[in-house]
């Protein structure tokens, strides 16, 4: 059958078509039932022949209109059809082709009213692009759908693998006042690259890649890669576990990991070994990845986001990022992930003026511009950027199964004036200084991932004093779970860097913490941020020679493993890592062949095991019931004593005595209270990890009964210069078995130092 043409030349719809610029290709293009038949309409430049062929078997012919455009219009068909297209070029075959624009749109009005409410918490299963099969009576039908939040631009293409990087094929079709622009094209497949041409209200047309591409072509490339998980999750014992426990009162011991440093040149499938082995060895609770978000620029560690919705392909695709954290549990290991909602970079390709004018971004300057890192501010207050946000968090969570959320620089969030001055930011409408829109987000994104997925935690990076930042949002709090402790990490370090000498000057650098330490619920961090940018390693930090210094390390590490509040420490500390890091080379791992560094690394092995079976060490981080002085004022010694409390009643609850020791002078026959009597263990002494220092580990001490520090009894310890020492009832319950202690054997014989 042959149709006749109805379509003219002179159609302005072609014109816009052609010119690129069609809001709404699929009242040109596809197929149309009107009171002369049935109109199909084909752009096919540099095609010979278009026919198309019905689900009747019957063949009609298309003109040849205009420029590319091919139609027809048949009095004799009076139904719509399930068709393919016949086209032929230069080669002389006829080839079959599907037509995009005879499908409907693949986002429903629910979709599209949540999206424009701002409250589509599962945002990424219907914006990105979409692997999807549609039957009919010609058979399935498999492409990819690629749907776009673009609400200022004057028309938005699709171009990629599939059509040549061809901006004007493949014209999308605009949602109405959502913004949001959709085409289901088949035949694009898993793998395709791709991005959008989108010609934005100042009439450039730009290309970006996708906000919501769930992987990413590898850096310096930035296409967009159509995607779908085939993954099997085998991790089903820890997610139910996790939904049942409360991190708050649970052990918790971070290893905070740069993927692409901590052993160079490793795939994510090589860490789900290398790492999944070696954080099990040392005992640690959870790893805490920087931001493993797509990053264009490799140095920025990822803290400058251009996918946010992407695992970073150079390690390996999504699926095998699935894998490790998937090994991660099944070792029982929970993992936490930064995350960057702040602010993001001014790349061309991403989210910067994505359609023409400020988007994700605040369009005032003072507002949308951060000057300390060049970057721009997420639009807080706009209810579609948020619905990326949130939508995020919740992405991370639920389809990797993430067990945190640290949030990079909330300060920078909370305060219109952060890193400005005055005439650089606008108050907030009482005058403020108070981001009230940034503050309602972070409480929105609380309140939802905890709904969503009990037993994860977010974690507050939050260096001001704001208030009630771990407080519940029905308190008025912003909900989160913890907050790294800065004042805690920052007079710590500073009392470090004193000679032994003089650190009777700043004895309150380390007891003041304590002042606040219950105010919010707290992670003590040392992180990547403290061994950078000419900060040194910490166990430079200290003052003396290598030995003090070592020793002071361990020291430190135990005065931090006994503290209130969750630790964390970046890779490498763990071992005494000299050179500060630096994220171009792996961490220097020929160090551990060193006895010195070795055992370093021991401590921090028997560090996490003592700490998780012992709960008084970690079951009240946030109660002021879990900690109580022994003597804070040995200034004159440089000396700190204190007891760590579990549950329960005082007579019978879990507790650990500890003392510290931060002079450069041993404190023989060293008085400290205790609550109780009879047998008492030392479980550590971290002078025993020096091989020429005696350790008192698994000394049996029985204290008498005398009122000393407020305590019943009294015990007296050598607790060595530089040193920490711990000492539990002999009688307690550990909470599980720890692991094998390595001090006594480090300590005990010649033979074994040789060995090491």
């Amino acid at each position: 059958m042959t149709g006749t043409q109805g379509l003219q030349a002179d159609d302005p719809a072609i014109t816009t078509l052609l010119e690129g610029r069609n809001a709404q290709p699929h009242d040109l293009l596809g197929q149309h039932l009107g009171p002369g038949g049935l109109t199909i309409t084909a752009f096919r430049p540099m095609a010979h022949g278009v026919a198309a062929r019905l689900d009747t078997g019957e063949r009609v012919e298309l003109q040849h209109v205009r420029d590319g455009v091919w139609s027809m219009t048949s009095p004799d068909v009076q139904r719509t059809h399930d068709y393919r297209l016949l086209v032929s070029y230069e080669d002389g075959v006829e080839h079959e082709q599907d037509d995009p624009y005879r499908f409907a749109p693949t986002l429903g009005e629910i979709d599209r009213h949540l999206i424009s409410e701002g409250r589509h918490e599962q945002l990424w299963t219907v914006l990105g692009s979409h692997i999807r099969t549609y039957t009919g009576p010609l058979g399935p039908v498999t492409g990819a759908s690629f749907a776009v939040w673009a609400p200022h631009a004057r028309a938005v293409h699709v171009m990629g693998d599939f059509n040549g990087w061809n901006r004007t094929s493949h014209p999308m079709r605009s949602l109405g006042e959502t913004g949001i622009w959709e085409l289901f094209l088949p035949g694009a497949g898993e793998g395709s690259n791709y991005q959008y041409a989108i010609r934005g209200s100042d009439d450039v047309v730009r290309s970006k890649s996708d906000p919501m591409a769930r992987r990413t072509e590898i850096p310096p490339k930035v296409a967009s890669v159509v995607t779908e998980s085939h993954y099997t999750w085998s991790d089903e014992e820890w997610m139910r576990r996790r939904a049942r426990e409360n991190p708050h009162t649970g052990p918790m011991s971070i290893y905070e990991v740069h993927l692409g440093s901590w052993r160079q040149g490793l795939t994510y499938v090589e860490l789900a070994e290398h790492l999944v082995n070696y954080v099990v060895d040392l005992g640690f609770t959870h790893v805490e990845l920087l931001p493993v978000m797509e990053h264009p620029y490799g140095p920025s560690w990822g803290y400058q986001v251009t996918g946010y919705f992407a695992p970073t392909s150079r390690f390996g695709t999504p699926d095998e990022f699935r894998y490790l954290v998937d090994r991660l549990h099944q070792a029982g290991i929970g993992v936490l992930l930064d995350w960057v909602p702040g602010h993001f970079p001014k790349d061309a390709f991403a989210l910067a003026r994505f359609d023409g004018q400020a988007l994700y971004e605040h369009p005032d300057p003072r507002r949308g511009d951060q000057p300390d890192w060049g970057t721009h501010v997420f639009d807080f207050g706009r209810p579609e950027v948020r619905n990326f946000l949130v939508a995020n968090a919740i992405y991370w969570i639920e389809e990797f199964h993430i067990d945190g959320l640290r949030v990079d620089a909330v300060a920078s969030m909370l305060y219109l004036d952060f890193s400005r001055r005055a005439g650089e930011w606008l108050p907030n409408q009482y005058g403020g200084r108070e981001n009230l829109e940034a503050i309602d987000f972070l409480k929105e994104t609380n309140a939802t991932v905890y709904k969503r997925a009990p037993g994860i935690v977010t974690i507050a990076e939050e260096s001001s004093a704001f208030p009630g930042v771990t407080a519940p949002t029905d308190r008025g709090g912003l909900g989160f779970g913890f907050k790294w402790n800065m004042g805690w990490m920052n007079d710590s370090l500073r009392y470090l860097g004193q000679d032994p000498v003089f650190r009777k000057h700043h004895h309150n650098n380390l007891t003041f913490a304590l002042v606040y330490a219950f105010d919010e619920n707290f992670v003590l961090p040392i992180s990547h941020d403290e061994v950078v940018h000419g900060k040194g390693s910490l166990l430079r930090k200290s003052r003396g020679s290598r030995d003090e210094q070592a020793a002071t390390l361990r020291a430190f590490l135990a005065y931090m493993w006994s503290h209130p509040g969750k630790q964390l420490i970046f890779m490498g500390i763990e071992f005494g890592q000299e050179s500060e890091w630096a994220d171009a080379r792996s961490l220097d791992w020929w160090l551990l062949d060193l006895p010195l560094h070795y055992r370093v690394h021991a401590l921090v092995k028997d560090l996490n095991g003592i700490y998780r079976s012992h709960p008084a060490l970690w079951e009240l981080d946030t109660e002021a019931a879990g900690f109580q002085w022994l003597n804070a004022d040995d200034a004159a010694g440089n000396t700190f004593s204190w007891l760590r409390w579990g549950r329960g009643d005082r007579d019978t609850a879990p507790v650990v005595a500890c003392v510290v020791n931060f002079s450069g002078q041993t404190h023989e026959s060293y008085r400290i209270g205790l609550p109780r009597g009879g047998r008492w263990r030392v479980v550590m002494d971290t002078a025993g990890y020096h091989p020429d220092a005696p350790s008192s580990t698994g000394r049996v001490i029985e204290p008498r009964e005398l009122a000393w520090q407020g305590q019943p009894y009294a015990a007296e310890l050598t607790v060595a210069r530089l040193s920490a020492v711990w000492v539990v009832p002999v009688d307690e319950p550990t909470a599980q078995s720890p692991l094998p202690s390595t001090a006594q054997s480090l300590s005990s014989t010649q033979e074994q130092e040789d060995a090491t």
